[in-house]
């Protein structure tokens, strides 16, 4: 029994014609998307909490100069997404990543890929769900309206915020002059009913968010599809109003210096921006809802990922140019910028925009979980149950209603630290992995190749030993001082050399197999983004995939459908 056994492109092919799914069961799934659809998911996926609130960490980090990281992850997205585009036209089923890497690398490191974006979904989830009810909250606010604070926040917050409040108090300062955490934390911590010695603190607006989007993504996919439309045209006629009049209020010396912390700075906000980008993922997953999969995924990808990197580097510029970047480490830096020039009635314009924007990305990631689960179900990875469509709304209706309690619980209790690094890990790990995928996907037949989408094929036998010599000589040092730190730096310079090693393997290789330059130069951009992701986070990746590998020794490994086809009991 082998644990790399592929499944076969043309025969996933030939049953999605013929209406089954993957060859497995009945799909029952409805196919309503267009492109329109696809670029307005991509979109609803891409522009939330990120441009709403971990912008300004990472402009704060990195000053303007973050519009140069947006370039760079717009560059990276863009290297990834011809890619996926290619696997969605080639392969157009659901599962994402995970199917992608079923037909290349085999079934291990499919159910590997298939783990880490559990993860990634469900973690970004989690977070989307707690940034929607701050934004709910203050927007509560706004109409006089208060919550109290032990219903609308996580004990761990509430902690932070009490504690800031105390010092205040102990600094002379009075409750009226409490920043929003500490008077949230501090009313929390007072005023929470005990069960025992337990302070019952949650986040009841997250979880109430997440029923409501769970319900939505039950019935089903046009009505979905509807309400991701209607939110992504507002959002992004806000986002517009907001960049036209920011721009008359741009302060071009808040421009200097641009790059106030060098580029490592600028870098220190990849979890932040990155975190932003994993939609493509998230349209990948819908493939069995297209009209025409071959042809509308990938436009809808790569149309998504163009108009996005443009409002992001606007309003980065904006942002920074209308106050100064070291004012913007705050949760809504939006609304802090008008309400810093006296524009208050706009704030709430934004505070109402980003309530939107981030319903319409949590309503995208409840989307795709659900379906990547159907397709490891399918497989027989996972239980049977997980890919059990709805007979009358043509949802998988088991994985998402397990979808809403994986987040909705979570989203009760925990707080947003150090989650966006572990769903950027997930996303980045997807993207490679997908990225070199391409390079072994089987020559297409003449006729499949009128109808599918192609990466343009660039030589890359000495581009990119080029490219990774120019790499290694201008980071001779850090090499060096990476060597030299090792025992005492730990993980972060380890990773990095791993990286060096893994250049160089690429480069050997492309040089004698003469591989493209785009898929690539994708992954191996992928992957050094992600050795600057806290070695902390690593930490706890690899504990899930441990987990999850348990897992598929003990389930998945001997349940293959695959398996049982060898004859494997």
């Amino acid at each position: 029994m082998s644990i790399f056994r592929k499944k076969s492109i043309d025969k996933i092919v030939q049953d999605a014609a013929a209406g089954s799914s993957d060859g497995h069961s009945s799909s029952g799934l409805k196919k309503v998307l267009g492109v329109r659809d696809l670029t307005f998911m991509g979109i609803a996926a891409v522009v939330g909490a990120g441009i709403f609130s971990t912008i300004g960490t990472a402009a704060f980090h990195g000053g303007p100069g973050i519009s140069l990281l947006f370039v760079i992850t717009a560059i990276t997205c863009g290297f990834s997404a011809l890619c996926y585009a290619e696997f969605a036209s080639r392969v157009p089923i659901a599962g994402s990543a995970y199917t992608y890497a079923y037909v290349t690398f085999g079934e291990l490191i499919a159910w590997i890929i298939g783990w880490a974006l559990i993860l990634e979904y469900a973690i970004g989830n989690i977070v989307v769900a707690i940034s929607w009810s701050g934004y709910f909250v203050n927007l509560l606010e706004g109409f006089h309206i208060h919550l109290p604070g032990w219903l609308s926040t996580n004990f761990e917050t509430a902690q932070q915020g009490y504690q800031e409040a105390v010092q205040h108090l102990a600094a002379g300062g009075t409750r009226e002059t409490f920043s929003k955490l500490a008077r949230i934390g501090y009313d929390a911590i007072n005023n929470a009913p005990m069960i025992g010695s337990w302070k019952v603190i949650l986040n009841v607006p997250a979880f109430v968010i997440v029923v409501l989007i769970t319900i939505l993504v039950y019935r089903g996919i046009t009505e979905s599809k509807k309400t991701t439309n209607a939110m992504v045209i507002f959002k992004i006629i806000i986002i517009i109003f907001v960049i036209v009049l920011g721009s008359f209020y741009v302060d071009t010396s808040n421009w200097t210096p641009f790059m106030p912390n060098g580029f490592t700075g600028v870098l220190a906000g990849v979890s932040a921006v990155f975190y932003a980008y994993i939609g493509f993922d998230a349209i990948s997953t819908t493939a069995e809802e297209c009209k025409d999969p071959q042809r509308d995924l990938p436009k809808g990808m790569i149309y998504s990922l163009l108009i996005c990197t443009v409002l992001y580097i606007l309003i980065a510029l904006v942002l920074t140019g209308m106050v100064n970047y070291s004012l913007l480490k705050v949760d809504d830096p939006l609304a802090f910028v008008f309400e810093k020039i006296g524009m208050h009635k706009i704030g709430y314009i934004i505070s109402i925009s980003a309530v939107v924007a981030t319903t319409s990305v949590l309503l995208v990631f409840q989307l795709g979980q659900p379906r990547i689960w159907m397709s490891m179900s399918r497989d027989g990875l996972l239980p049977k149950k997980f890919s059990k469509v709805h007979s009358k709304f043509g949802t998988p209706s088991f994985a998402t209603i397990i979808t809403g309690v994986f987040v909705g619980v979570p989203s009760l209790f925990m707080s947003i630290s150090r989650m966006t690094d572990l769903t950027s890990i997930g996303t980045l790990f997807a993207f490679v992995l997908v990225c070199f995928g391409v390079l072994v996907l089987p020559r297409l037949s003449p006729d499949v190749k009128k109808k599918s989408f192609q990466l343009p094929y660039i030589n890359g036998q000495f581009i990119i030993p080029g490219i990774a010599a120019i790499f290694i000589y201008f980071g001779l040092d850090r090499i060096s001082n990476a060597f030299a730190a090792i025992q005492t730096e730990g993980y972060q310079e380890f990773l990095y050399i791993i990286f060096v090693f893994v250049l160089i393997i690429v480069s050997i290789l492309s040089f004698i197999r003469k591989y493209s330059v785009i898929p690539v130069v994708g992954a191996m951009c992928c992957m050094y983004l992600m050795i600057e992701i806290p070695p902390v986070s690593w930490l706890w990746f690899f504990v899930w995939m441990t987990i999850g590998l348990v897992f598929y020794s003990f389930y998945g490994r001997r349940k293959s459908l695959l398996a049982k086809e060898e004859g494997v009991s």
